[in-house]
């Protein structure tokens, strides 16, 4: 009977690293030129809390549908508002909440649990954790999990828009753009500071992962609440983005909407707006941003306003402690050399 063979460390590690050149080596599969089999358009809308995101989206997605596209809505915002303006006001029951439910009775969940429909938009909630009682981004995660389990990547949408919360710095509100999961992202912005401080963090994130080979892109930024001032319009410029639309600060839109009520319908005083929107959001190709400086996001607004001429001056010790530091000589001991 023969000995077993053995290897020293150093031949193991020689064999291992022939079998990796060996692997590198091999060619990749060569890019499909065939006709793309799914012609979804998954965008991801981020903006900052209140900005009109899900004022925007429910009278967009309202207009898609009017022109003829199947939509599916996803609020992906742990304040489950996204699709309360859809409905009317009615809280749409949350797929975290709802899996939850169906897990302790030992259910799955269907499509009927989760998923509404009004005047051909369909939407549906993520949810979120109770307040202290879990991560949001996290909350996000599962969510599409649940969702994947459902067949999302079967369903056969022109459109998916997903509502994000911008201003939170999280993994999980960051996922579409990670992982590739959208074709293009929006934002939706005014023209105050915080805003575009948001929108910017967000063209950031998308640049970032563009940076390691990421395929998302910006499509551009519609102006919520536009008073004129024309700061989130200088915004998109210096970051080459396109403006997608423009949303007047108009009080019948906000009274409107107050009430539940859909602007974006064919035949009203705003559905020219919607309409182009909706265009806009269809066509526009996903860019790569410029993502501004902190000094540079400043200089859109007058030094009145953001106080930028402040000139900064140094605390001292005497200000924490209410006396002067005591400069003491140190003994420091000197050796000769041996």
């Amino acid at each position: 009977m023969n000995a077993p063979v053995t290897f020293s460390n150093s031949q193991v590690i020689f064999m291992r690293d022939e079998r990796l050149k060996a692997e590198a080596a091999i060619e990749p599969d060569p890019v499909s030129t065939l006709p793309a089999a799914k012609t979804t358009q998954i965008i991801a809308i981020y903006g900052k809390g209140g900005i009109g995101k899900s004022f925007t989206l429910a009278n967009l997605s309202y207009m898609m549908a009017q022109q003829g596209k199947k939509v599916l809505l996803i609020g992906c915002d742990p304040k489950s508002d996204t699709t309360s303006l859809l409905f009317g006001g009615k809280a749409c029951p949350t797929i975290i909440e709802t899996s939850s439910k169906k897990k302790l009775a030992g259910e799955a969940v269907a499509i009927g649990d989760v998923c509404f429909k009004r005047d051909g938009v369909y939407a549906m909630e993520l949810g979120g954790p109770e307040v202290g009682r879990g991560c949001g981004g996290r909350g996000i995660i599962h969510g599409f999990e649940t969702l994947e389990k459902l067949g999302f990547h079967d369903w056969g949408f022109d459109f998916v828009l997903l509502d994000f919360l911008g201003d939170v710095v999280c993994g999980g509100f960051g996922l579409p753009i990670a992982r590739d999961m959208c074709q293009k992202v929006i934002v939706v912005a005014s023209n105050d500071l915080q805003s575009l401080y948001v929108a910017n963090n967000v063209c950031g994130a998308v640049e970032y992962f563009r940076k390691l080979g990421g395929n998302v892109g910006v499509a551009g930024m519609v102006i919520n609440r536009d008073d004129g001032t024309g700061e989130a319009k200088r915004f998109a410029g210096n970051a080459g983005i396109p403006v997608l639309a423009t949303i007047p600060a108009n009080d019948d839109i906000r009274r409107k909407s107050a009430s539940y009520e859909i602007i974006g319908r064919p035949g009203t005083q705003w559905a020219p707006l919607f309409e182009e929107l909706a265009i806009n959001v269809a066509e526009a190709p996903p860019v790569r941003p410029k993502p501004q400086t902190q000094d540079q996001l400043l200089g859109l607004f007058s030094a009145e306003v953001t106080g930028r001429n402040f000139k900064m001056e140094p605390a001292t010790l005497f200000d924490m402690v209410g006396k002067n530091e005591i400069v003491k000589p140190t003994l420091e001991v000197v050796y000769d050399a041996a």
